[in-house]
């Protein structure tokens, strides 16, 4: 079965896929792309509605210029050539959560082709840009095109849904853009990494949220397998509604199985939409595919081309954010960091922000960096909240790395303030406050008291030592530590027990 090859179909000897992705990202804008209802998640079923997005005769459609700068704005980012004039046209199909029986999009003529993203080369299963200088490879992006979302079925959560398909239309009229790639995608992992690069680019422009439970990014998958080396591309099948990056590289894992299985065994694909079983990790037949003409497309009457002239695309430009690549260099350059650090810190806009205003307020940027990752976000994460409601601000990180520069406090006592500063719901320099200030102690008599009471306490170790087992120096340190309360200082310590131990 194709599924007891599932680590290895892309590396199949006589067989290699190619897949192309059609990502739907929903636009930020506060209403729909062609009336003023809002955009806002978790309204009650059907209030964000109006005669024009449920298709009312007589009732026409108004461009939002919002929507068009946002995906004008994505289409530069992904390297797209915008074209200067772009045409709106009807898909037509009859649905039930298509009150209009067509789907206002761009199909001929779009808002901007042939752009590109750079992933590792072989996709390497992490995030983008953490591949430690390894070659680039350029996925091309066929189209960015503007459309309207359609509504939603629901089969669950209403009474009789065992029975019966109830409709919510308040996503009607959405803005979207649908990013469709080049079929230059040869393997899961680099189908995982081009939409991991995809979704952080998108999110540092602002455009979307990218919120894939709320529906805000969609993707599909066209995939086909082919002999090795032939240039003619085999029958594709698309996997659609998958919820999750894992999904959609475990699905792409397993049709790609399937799709050999029935090759090797004398059948013939069938071009059709499936849907994925997380559950199985199976995917299952949904319908056949229909073909570009079976939407029977036509210029929408109702809209102008759209025309997005040099003015107004040098307008849009300035809108340019710096791309998280080009950060991830400069905060290598600018604070002596790491390209992991830098890769794990411009994770979000938001965290590489936060991390900036702190690096420029301290004394050692790269010991914030290190604070940040080893003590921060691991605190953050156990808890299971955002940077955003960390109750320890950049400020405050920045303030405590400069404490343990300086030797005010040690590690031990950065850690429990940490924790403090958690379990109260405050800054740290609102709990170091608190605490009275605490100080590592220099207080070289005290210090050499406690020393000479823990060398008579632990003769064994003590013998040890001077028998040539050197490595128990750190276990005298570590009891020094524990009987201080953690206020001493590490490096005083290791003086003096040196000098001590002779």
């Amino acid at each position: 079965m194709a599924t007891t090859a599932q680590t290895s179909v892309a590396a199949h000897p006589r067989f290699e896929p190619v897949i192309g992705l059609e990502v739907h990202v929903q636009l930020l804008t506060a209403s729909k792309i062609f009336c003023s209802c809002s955009t806002r998640f978790g309204a009650p079923p059907n209030t964000n509605v109006c005669p024009v997005c449920l298709g009312m005769p007589g009732a026409l459609p108004v461009l939002n210029r919002k929507a068009v700068e946002f995906a004008t704005l994505a289409a530069m980012v992904l390297n797209c050539r915008i074209n200067e004039t772009s045409i709106f046209a009807r898909k037509n199909y009859f649905y039930p959560d298509l009150p209009k029986g067509y789907q206002i999009s761009q199909y001929d003529k779009p808002l901007a082709e042939h752009g590109y993203i750079e992933i590792p080369a072989g996709g390497a299963g992490t995030s983008a840009g953490s591949n430690g200088g390894k070659q680039k490879k350029k996925i091309g992006i066929t189209r960015v095109h503007m459309e309207e979302d359609a509504g939603k079925s629901l089969h669950e959560g209403f009474p009789d849904s065992d029975e019966k398909t109830a409709i919510d239309l308040n996503r009607t009229g959405v803005p979207l853009v649908e990013i469709v790639s080049e079929p230059d995608i040869a393997s899961p992992d680099e189908a995982y990494e081009y939409l991991t690069r995809l979704k952080e680019i998108i999110l540092y422009t602002g455009v979307s949220d990218c919120n894939m439970e709320e529906g805000s990014l969609r993707c599909d998958a066209n995939v086909s397998v082919r002999p090795r080396g032939q240039n003619e591309l085999g029958t594709k099948t698309e996997i659609k509604n998958v919820n999750s990056f894992r999904f959609i590289r475990e699905a792409l894992e397993y049709e790609i199985g399937r799709q050999i299985d029935v090759i090797e065994s004398g059948g013939k694909i069938t071009q059709e939409t499936r849907l994925y079983n997380a559950n199985e990790g199976k995917t299952y037949g949904m319908r056949s595919k229909e073909q570009a003409h079976d939407y029977r497309y036509f210029p929408e009457p109702d809209l102008l081309p759209l025309v997005v002239d040099e003015k107004w695309r040098a307008e849009i430009a300035r809108a340019l954010p710096e791309l998280p690549e080009a950060r991830r260099a400069r905060m290598v350059k600018d604070y002596g960091i790491t390209e992991y650090d830098a890769q794990v810190l411009t994770v979000s806009k938001s965290l590489a922000d936060q991390f900036e205003e702190a690096a420029k307020a301290a004394k050692n940027p790269k010991r914030v960096a290190n604070l940040v990752q080893g003590e921060l976000m691991g605190r953050l994460k156990a808890k299971g909240i955002a940077i955003e409601q960390s109750p320890i601000s950049m400020r405050g990180v920045a303030a405590s790395a400069d404490l343990v520069e300086s030797g005010t406090i040690s590690g031990k006592m950065l850690k429990d303030l940490y924790d403090l500063s958690f379990e109260r719901s405050k800054d740290f320099p609102v709990v170091y406050e608190e605490e009275g200030r605490p100080q590592q102690s220099t207080d070289t008599s005290t210090l050499e008291k406690i020393i000479d009471e823990i060398l008579a306490a632990n003769p064994k170790q003590l013998e040890q030592y001077r028998t040539g087992k050197k490595t128990m120096l750190g276990f005298f340190v570590g009891q020094v530590m524990k009987a201080s309360k953690g206020q001493a200082s590490p490096q005083l310590v290791n003086e003096l027990l040196t000098k001590k131990l002779g």
